[in-house]
């Protein structure tokens, strides 16, 4: 049971550091959306996403590659960092030759150049952020990762009021309050863990540096392709429609991140127990019964949220946002596939199988663009949304296929389909009746059928989370 104890202890860690910065950005939307109108709100997404889209290009995704080989029992640490800093210097000076292109690039009423000094400090100061964030996870240091996320939650927080309060800087201080939040983060890892010991001016192993860049480097448009199902129809319902259609779409999207919330807390736990067991026998077992209870969180989370959907919009955001609700309960579902997708990267992780990674991401994006150029026109953004579960369980299905070669999951497919079913006739009620008794009678029943599906795993889940917590009050 240790390996079981080590996740569990791990992902309380984690979700000590990442689960205030993951309130905060329910906590602030109230503020951020009286403060910013809808068109205001969706080029301050678009050029965040831009951004961030351009990180893993710029950089060649090496912190990937920095996480992973640090993971490695055997690594020399210093020689990994070393990689890691010279391919991010390396790499963003390369980027500085596309100032000008960048910046003349425009979509709809939403111009790049605008905002292209944002965009390359983001750029630069997340990238880094990224880079010292997996080289401590990886050797091990989780809790100053948890400390991290803390100062992450107060700094942003203290950005965003300044920025977006008193000095009322629109666009421009809600992506600055980011940047100088990150900007914190990497002057807190360089002095609590010393980083610069890690830092070599010498030379390096050729070998480790082309073994660290043949990981990363399919992982590059393996993120890219992740980007063009999550957030390509943000740019797609700008061209179609307009900036403040997407601005509502974005709001919407930012509620279902309350399953993201818990996920990727687990998930960050969960990369380091899966390359930690990989080798060990009963490994099939291990990622089986993980899974399961993995998934049965995530649904269950899903269908609560479905039915909570309009209460929780009505909360988080302005008056002016409030349509965006229409939005949520599609958006749902995809972020609940794109749960159980992250699960499977584990394996291609351990398995160093980025290739692999990149080809099935590969088949939800062609799937997510077509789908996107056919429903958004028709469907305006809940087409979008539609397009966006569809790729997702495309990605699933093939991972899933393809990861039985090195682990053989038993994913119970009835089950998943009986649970995604739940969802989707979820979303068809709320969409329909919008309001009254029938439809929130429906709902219930059908988040109690969702329950009594996942009440073994949902009680494992709660086990392994807190059992050992509960466990030391009873016997104080």
């Amino acid at each position: 049971m240790d390996k079981y104890k080590k996740l569990a202890t791990n992902t309380l860690i984690f979700a000590i550091g990442t689960f205030s910065s993951k309130v905060l950005s329910f906590l602030l939307m109230p503020f951020v959306t009286r403060m910013m109108q809808t068109g205001e709100y969706g080029a301050a997404d678009l050029v965040q996403q831009t951004a961030n889209v351009l990180i893993p290009i710029v950089f060649l995704q090496i912190n990937s590659a920095v996480l992973r080989f640090a993971l490695d029992k055997a690594a020399d640490n210093r020689e990994v960092f070393t990689v890691g800093i010279r391919t991010t210097i390396q790499g963003f000076l390369v980027f500085l030759l596309f100032w000008y292109p960048l910046s003349r690039l425009q979509i709809n009423d939403f111009r790049l150049g605008d905002y292209i000094i944002l965009i390359y400090a983001f750029v630069l100061v997340s990238g880094t952020r990224q880079l010292c964030q997996q080289f401590v996870r990886g050797m091990g240091h989780v809790k100053t990762f948890a400390i991290d996320g803390i100062i992450a939650t107060a700094t942003t927080l203290l950005f965003t009021l300044l920025f977006l309060g008193p000095l009322h800087l629109g666009v421009v201080g809600y992506i600055t309050a980011i940047i100088a939040s990150d900007a914190c983060s990497i002057i807190f890892f360089f002095v609590t863990q010393k980083l610069w010991r890690f830092v070599s001016v010498g030379k390096i192993q050729t070998g480790l540096k082309l073994d660290m860049l043949k990981y990363s480097i399919p992982l590059m448009p393996t993120i890219i392709l992740w980007w063009v199902i999550n957030v390509s129809d943000r740019y797609m319902v700008t061209y179609f429609i307009d900036s403040s259609a997407n601005g509502l779409y974005t709001a919407a999207s930012k509620i279902p991140n309350f399953i993201i919330m818990f996920s990727s807390i687990f998930i960050d736990a969960w990369q380091l127990s899966a390359v930690d067991e990989y080798d060990n026998e009963g490994r099939a077992e291990f990622f089986t019964k993980v899974f399961r209870v993995y998934s049965g969180g995530i649904f269950a989370t899903a269908s609560m949220l479905i039915l909570l959907c309009q209460l929780f919009t009505k909360i988080l955001v302005s008056p002016k946002f409030y349509d965006s609700w229409h939005y949520v309960p599609i958006l749902v579902i995809a972020t609940s596939m794109s749960c159980l997708v992250n699960f499977l990267a584990s394996v291609y992780m351990a398995e160093k199988k980025s290739v692999m990674a990149m080809v099935t991401a590969l088949s939800g994006a062609l799937t997510n663009i077509v789908l996107n150029l056919i429903l958004i026109p028709r469907l305006a953004a809940n087409g979008a949304a539609i397009a966006t579960v569809i790729s997702f369980i495309v990605v699933f299905t093939s991972r899933g296929i393809n990861t039985r070669r090195y682990v053989r999951i038993k994913f119970k497919t009835p089950l998943i389909i009986a649970e995604i079913a739940i969802l989707a006739m979820q979303c068809a009620i709320m969409l329909m009746y919008k309001k009254g008794i029938i439809m929130y009678a429906t709902q219930a029943v059908l988040v109690v059928v969702m329950l009594l599906l996942n009440i073994k795993p949902i009680k494992e889940l709660f086990e392994l989370l807190l059992g050992k917590f509960f466990r030391k009050l009873k016997k104080s």
